[in-house]
């Protein structure tokens, strides 16, 4: 499992349980056991000689790390589990589908590219602001835009004290009442675009986002999942690593 020591907040993360973040609050909730004692604080080194427990239950042996795409529908929410007993985005996933986080999350009324992984350390990585992955989104607006709104919404506005960073937004198509915007962002503050928007009075009817770094939603059906081969999430991992280190 382990050639060497390493956290154990990582540890869980790669067994596919939470994401690291998650992990750490596990600690602190006290729901974690190292050799049968609980402990408080995420900053301990194991082996694979340790036994860890999360809520009593042995952490299951680190698996091949793998991933896949999804295509979410409007009306999911990026959850596991919802006290308001809405769709969550784990309901389109197989009866026999492995445990999995998601890499990346979209409110319920967004619709596109969601990436599962069944390695939370994964997900750490791919989300940190600091790897700098583009994202990429399509989004239809209830008007035309002219080139002032192009403007005004690559200076990259201040909303209720949160500093916003588009990367690039350009028109894509439009008609007498709508247009097509493609916007890419990297850090995917909480609803970053639809605050942007929602700043300078434009309504958007539709948002889907189109990649996630080097991962391209492509012609995936919604609702459909689709496994990244491995060789391919291999290759980009590596990638993403080395561009993360050079940051």
């Amino acid at each position: 499992m382990l050639n060497e020591k390493q956290r154990i907040a990582k540890i869980i993360a790669r067994s596919g349980i939470c994401s690291r973040r998650d992990a750490e609050k596990l600690i602190l909730e006290r729901r974690v056991k190292l050799n049968n004692e609980i402990i408080t604080t995420p900053a301990i080194q194991v082996t694979d000689n340790d036994i860890i427990e999360v809520d009593n239950i042995k952490i299951p042996k680190i698996k091949k790390t793998k991933a896949w795409i999804c295509h979410k529908p409007a009306g999911y929410i990026t959850t596991s589990h919802d006290p308001q007993n809405r769709k969550t985005i784990f309901e389109l996933c197989p009866k026999d589908f492995p445990r999995v986080v998601t890499i990346g999350r979209l409110d319920i009324n967004t619709e596109g590219l969601i990436i599962f992984t069944n390695d939370g350390e994964l997900a750490r990585l791919l989300e940190l602001p600091k790897t700098g992955l583009l994202r990429i989104y399509k989004v239809r607006v209830f008007r035309r835009i002219n080139d002032n709104d192009l403007k005004r919404i690559r200076s990259c506005p201040t909303v209720d004290g949160v500093k916003y960073n588009i990367e690039s937004v350009d028109i894509v198509s439009q008609t007498s009442s709508n247009t097509w915007l493609k916007i890419a962002i990297k850090e995917g503050k909480n609803r970053e675009i639809r605050n942007i928007l929602s700043y300078f009075n434009i309504k958007i009817n539709r948002l889907i986002r189109l990649s996630y770094g080097p991962f391209q939603l492509g012609n995936i059906n919604k609702g459909e999942i689709v496994e990244i081969p491995n060789h391919i999430l291999n290759k980009q991992i590596l990638l993403i690593k080395k561009h993360s280190t050079k940051i």
